[in-house]
């Protein structure tokens, strides 16, 4: 047992601080950011998720204050719970080493070892599932109150923190409808004292919903959604396998298959339900549903689950999958650190440009600050206006939670679910149309929309603000991101769109790109 615990806590304390590292210098992704802004207004849900991600930065910077480390804080402590929940689950059936074992293999996971680095929702909402599981996983054992009340807790907070609590919801009515000791659970009153609590979690969903007519569930459920059928999504199993290393990913399924074939022993009924729910379902979800956003962690619930049944499993086994299991328990770790590194070079101008040489340029986590550092001074009065609610939450962030930045109706706001938000909030182009006339510093991303989409709306700008001047410019990386500052009025209502080329914001974009004449438009 030593032995394993040894190695366990060795590389927890390492990766810990190379993580914590990391979140103290790593410029926040453009959801970060957002969720920061939301977290200045705590409210029941925003357009894009229910409550308790901004209510967690909320409750961090109140206690210490603004900055990147403050911000990531609460995220970096329930990643780093995240092993140790594994490790309580495969000690139930195992005992101390096949714990210390679990662990070890969840955090060489790197969708896990990582977590927590980035203020993301999917940090509390594995904790959560994971606490859901432990809850009932005891409570299958021993039939207590208080282990049914913490599935419920779990539960709660999944719904929470995101709408996909709806797939831990329906993994659990697998189990119950599928597995023996699932289908003697409906006669224990714990399990309906659990759904009451759990209930209590789609409060705030409900509350904001019916506020805002259903914004959270349209973004979710309607428009992020084509609900068709779209063949690149069977690329999914080579998207995982990526996601999780190759060898622990057959690892993983593996163990899925066999925790199956034995679902009558404890605690592998439980995994194999809720694990293979997980892993099946956002399969064929993904065939139909989002294909433009990363979905590579969706799963994660289950490769974490899946983690904790591995002692469990590689007992029985033979020495052949014992042997397979630490070659892709060592491949992993290489995969951790792979990841470890490349946020660590995004942490910095030098390492960027290594990055940027290998054609692995992380392009969500620079130019942030250059485009903060690079605006012009403004007369006092002077409106400061983005062109997207990315680029308007970063400034924002940069600049604290005292500054106003307005947004354009930019089509990344409608396409991320912060179109609603933005309005709500009046700070969005409509807001900015009651200034008229009023002096505005315009910051432009031009690198924000791909190149098909960026001449329509770039073009568009002109229509939207009076464009009186180019201020200037700030180029990162041999153009890589390209922010553009204009002086600008404030217009009483949009204008009409002329040609694209009539418009000098495109028109500086063109030529900056390489695609027109090099010469600067200023």
């Amino acid at each position: 047992m030593r032995r394993w615990r040894g190695v366990f806590l060795v590389l927890f304390v390492f990766v810990l601080a190379c993580k914590v590292a990391i979140a103290a210098t790593l410029s926040p992704f453009g959801d970060e950011a957002f969720y920061w802004q939301e977290s200045l207004r705590p409210a029941w849900g925003y357009s894009d998720l229910p409550p308790l991600t901004a209510w967690l930065i909320g409750a961090s910077e109140a206690v210490f204050g603004h900055g990147l480390l403050s911000m990531r804080l609460p995220f970096l402590v329930l990643g780093a719970l995240v092993p140790w929940q594994v490790a309580s689950l495969a000690r139930r059936a195992g005992g101390a080493v096949a714990g210390w074992q679990a662990a070890t293999f969840a955090l060489m996971l790197p969708l896990v070892g990582s977590l927590g680095v980035l203020a993301l929702p999917d940090v509390p909402l594995t904790c959560a599932i994971l606490l859901a599981t432990q809850g009932l996983v005891a409570a299958l054992e021993v039939n207590r109150r208080r282990d049914w009340l913490v599935l419920g807790l779990g539960l709660a907070l999944a719904w929470a923190t995101h709408y996909r609590a709806a797939m831990a919801m329906l993994a659990g009515l697998v189990f119950l409808a599928v597995m023996p000791r699932g289908r003697k659970a409906w006669r224990q009153r714990g399990l309906w004292l659990a759904m009451a609590v759990a209930s209590l979690g789609l409060l705030p969903i409900i509350i904001y919903n019916l506020a805002a007519r259903g914004a959270g569930l349209a973004f979710q459920v309607v428009e992020r959604n084509p609900w068709q059928f779209h063949a690149d999504a069977l690329v999914q199993p080579l998207e995982q396998a990526v996601a999780c290393t190759p060898l622990l990913y057959v690892l993983l399924l593996w163990v899925l298959w066999k925790a199956w074939a034995r679902r009558r022993v404890p605690p592998l009924d439980v995994f194999a339900a809720l694990a293979g729910t997980f892993v099946v379902a956002y399969f064929i979800l993904g065939l139909f549903a989002d294909d433009l956003r990363f979905r590579a962690h969706w799963p994660l619930p289950a490769y974490v689950l899946l983690c904790a049944a591995v002692p469990q499993v590689l007992a029985g086994a033979s020495g052949r999958w014992r042997r397979f299991a630490f070659v892709a328990l060592g491949t992993a770790g290489l995969g951790l650190a792979a990841g470890l590194i490349y946020l660590a070079l995004a942490a910095s101008p030098r390492g960027a440009s290594v990055l940027a040489e290998a054609k692995a340029f992380p392009s969500h986590f620079v130019g942030w600050r250059d485009a903060a550092d690079g605006l012009p001074p403004r007369a006092e009065g002077t409106l400061l206006v983005a062109d997207n609610f990315m680029l308007a939450a970063e400034l924002r962030f940069a600049f604290g939670a005292a500054s106003t930045v307005y947004t354009l109706d930019s089509p990344l706001n409608v396409k991320h679910g912060r179109a609603p938000q933005v309005r709500a909030w009046g700070l969005d182009e409509a807001a900015l149309h009651a200034h008229a006339g009023a002096s505005v510093l315009l910051a432009v991303d031009e690198t924000a929309l791909r190149d098909r989409d960026a001449r329509d709306w770039l073009g568009s700008v002109c229509a939207r603000v009076d464009i009186i001047r180019p201020l200037g410019r700030v180029d990162v990386f041999d153009g890589r991101r390209r922010f553009a500052f204009y002086e600008a009025r404030a217009k009483a209502s949009m204008g009409r769109v002329g040609p694209a080329d009539g418009c000098v914001v495109w028109m500086n974009a063109w030529r900056a790109s390489g695609q027109g004449d090099a010469r600067s438009a200023q």
